[in-house]
């Protein structure tokens, strides 16, 4: 498969793609893109353009057509080599053809030829998907289109004949399970520094640069784990460097070395080459009673997708990843592709967002409770079977959705529903949801469900086949087979459309042209679709502890904040003062009464401490007034700091401190005017250290979740 680049025509002229067009339809949690190239050859001479572009990692391509004048060619799917012959048969022979190939290397990478246009002829050429959208941190559906970018009738017993459903399983946990968050792991940050992460996340006004980005995240990062872990920092490109010979305990020692080493972290190690550093940690042994939690943060550019993917998968029981693709050009096969290996979560980091939310998300993840034995039970009447198209479920996530596919055959005599009922353990609590549905589809949408359980089957084959070398017998042709029936695109098949219409060969010599690939991304907000859940959402049980600092600190209006300052914008870039708080926290949560601190309040050392009552502590009262400017001026941004405002909650509580309302009072003047303050730090002054400071943000955390039910069933045939 060729990089391309951008390239000009013999005469200095911008190739012949001249325009392209999208339209994308959202249903539930899957999209159909529909994309449209518009060519044309400007040159004396008969032309071959060849087109390498992106697609979503998940994508199913299900269609392929070419339009040349008022003449329509509709692709159909082939074994790749034959299809590679027929499109060269047809170039040597002066007809026009049209060849779609996926990637050997990865399969969200693709290769369009189109060929032998006569000079001065437009061709216009179409390419139809089919992708799942993922759930984001903020409850919406992103989509990201690289810029190129339908139902054919098949006889029942056949997968496309037959009725297809989606069963999207969206978990809620229980509420006392998710109050007792782990704080023994181990954690390995993967960090790309090749010289592609000099890059813009960007190109946006005020855009950061992918390995700043990065820097800045790594530091959130160490402050935010919990005392107790182990962790460690590997940055690769054509080499990789760790932080430590292995992985260290967290403590004030190690996070300060390590963040020392962050500040000098370059994008100066060459290409990304990902598979050394994987090796190096997949060789190292796991510690005992620290389970093994992988961050990967790359801007994916590399061609060997499917080595890194095999080498995870078979390294899977040993730990968990969780991936991060940094910037427009990610791979998502690379990304999605590790995560759903290592049985972890993928983000993307993409036009405005910003990584430090995203990884956050991520890390609370990696805090819950590991779920096991999953099991999942189809229950059909009699006359009606049920064949799986999906992988067995190896992780779940609360708040994250997993979706299964499954073909049904035959029919039932009387019976009009079956269901599916799903099992679990989780911190050795049993749990079940279960799910009725109908058997008959409410309406025809089409087989978009269909091409996606097929998309589904068709990549567990195809790894299956990579596992076995290619001698696993009939793995290939059952891929082919599957592909040509379901008309989706597979890494051993390949589109293709002949044009064969009354016309003079082409004559002359051919050129032969790349197609630079510009990318956009489209963020679409999409509410859930979901059934109804009986699972009971009062969360009355919520820590104490934070609610007390809440009730502080979110009952005061803006006047009580005037007493600090928030530094007004400079007009030079300067440190965002969220992060300067944070580089100032201790590894235990505390922060230290000084010239630093004063800075971020927009105070003088003099005037932070006077207002200090005199039995307080320093080290408290300067965690009480680093806690109240979190509240008073970063909310917005609390889903980034809320981890280390609960080490800072907890180690307040640690300390016994008989004054801590006295304290808060004192630090946000106006505070008294609000009954529900006094209320709260009542509450405050009364309570007991809590277990510690994860159990208690895990409660939060399920405050702030969507309130859809556990499972749907969706129906398109």
């Amino acid at each position: 498969m060729v990089n391309c680049c951008g390239l000009v025509t013999v005469k200095n002229e911008p190739v012949p793609l001249k325009s392209i067009a999208v339209e994308v339809s959202v249903q539930g949690h899957v999209a159909t893109v529909s994309s449209t190239l518009q060519y044309e050859n400007q040159e004396e001479s008969p032309l071959e353009a060849i087109f390498v572009f992106p697609l979503p990692g998940e994508a199913a391509v299900c269609r392929f057509s070419a339009k040349i004048g008022q003449t329509e060619v509709v692709a159909e799917v082939q074994e790749k080599q034959k299809a590679q012959e027929q499109y060269d048969d047809s170039l040597s022979s002066g007809q026009q053809a049209f060849l779609l190939e996926e990637s050997d290397d990865s399969p969200d990478v693709f290769k369009l030829s189109v060929g032998s246009l006569p000079p001065g002829e437009k061709a216009s050429v179409s390419l139809d998907y089919v992708t799942e959208l993922a759930v984001q941190a903020d409850e919406g559906l992103t989509l990201c289109l690289p810029a190129v970018l339908n139902p054919r009738y098949q006889p029942q017993g056949s997968l496309m004949g037959d009725p297809v459903v989606m069963l999207s399983l969206y978990p809620e946990f229980p509420n006392d399970v998710m109050s007792s968050m782990t704080s023994h792991a181990e954690f390995l940050f993967v960090v790309d520094c090749s010289g592609s992460m000099e890059r813009p996340i960007h190109y946006g006004p005020g855009a950061q640069d992918r390995i700043s980005s990065a820097r800045d995240t790594l530091l959130l990062l160490l402050k935010s784990l919990p005392m107790g872990c182990y962790f460690n920092i590997i940055g690769f490109g054509n080499i990789y460097k760790s932080f430590f010979p292995k992985s260290v305990e967290y403590s004030q020692k190690t996070m300060d070395e390590a963040l020392q080493k962050v500040k000098g972290m370059r994008a100066d190690l060459g290409g990304t080459k990902i598979l050394k550093p994987l090796r190096h940690i997949y060789s190292q042994p796991c510690l005992p009673d620290q389970p093994r939690q992988l961050f990967l943060f790359t801007d994916g550019e590399v061609w060997n997708t499917k080595e890194v993917l095999d080498l995870v998968k078979r390294n899977a029981g040993s730990h968990r990843c969780f991936s991060f693709g940094i910037g427009e050009g990610a791979s998502s096969a690379l990304i999605s592709g590790v995560a759903k290996q290592g049985g972890g979560h993928a983000q993307f980091i993409t036009g405005q967002d910003k990584m430090q939310p995203k990884v956050m998300q991520s890390l609370r993840f990696a805090l819950q409770p590991a779920v096991v034995d999953i099991s999942v039970k189809w229950n059909v009447p009699k006359g009606v079977s049920v064949t799986p198209l999906s992988p067995a479920i190896r992780v779940l996530f609360q708040g994250q959705r997993a979706l299964l596919y499954a073909q049904l055959t035959g029919e039932s005599s009387g019976a009009t529903e079956g269901s599916v009922t799903v099992k679990y353990s989780l911190a050795e609590q049993p749990v079940e949801n279960q799910l009725s549905f109908s058997l008959k589809p409410a309406e025809d949408t089409g087989l978009t469900v269909h091409r996606l359980g097929s998309r589904t089957l068709i990549r567990s084959l195809e790894m299956e086949e990579r596992e076995g070398d290619g001698e696993k017998e009939g793995v290939k042709e059952k891929v082919v087979e599957l592909s040509v029936q379901s008309g989706v695109s597979s890494a051993f098949t390949a589109f293709i459309a002949v044009h064969k219409g009354d016309r003079e060969v082409v004559q002359g010599p051919m050129l032969h042209r790349q197609v630079p690939t510009p990318s956009v991304c489209v963020s679409i907000k999409h509410s859930m679709l979901v059934c109804d859940s009986s699972i009971n959402r009062n969360l009355d049980v919520m820590s104490m502890t934070l609610e007390a600092l809440e009730l502080l600190l979110l009952n005061c209006d803006q006047d009580s904040y005037k007493e600090f300052d928030c530094p007004a914008p400079a007009s030079k870039p300067v440190r965002d003062p969220l992060l300067q708080l944070i580089s100032l926290q201790k590894a235990s949560g505390s922060w230290v009464l000084g010239a630093a601190l004063a800075e971020v309040l927009g105070k003088t050392e003099e005037e932070v401490a006077k207002p200090k009552p005199a039995p307080v502590d320093q080290e408290v009262w300067a965690t009480v007034l680093a806690l109240v400017w979190l509240y008073g001026f970063k909310m917005e941004a609390q889903e980034e700091w809320q981890f280390l405002a609960m080490k800072a909650v907890s180690w307040i509580q640690a300390q016994k401190a008989a004054s801590v309302s006295e304290c808060v009072q004192a630090g946000l003047p106006g505070a008294e005017r609000h009954p529900g303050a006094l209320r709260g730090s009542r509450c405050l002054s009364s309570l007991s250290p809590p277990q510690s400071c994860y159990s208690t943000w895990g409660q939060i955390y399920m405050q702030t979740l969507p309130a859809p039910g556990p499972l749907q069933a969706t129906w398109l045939s």
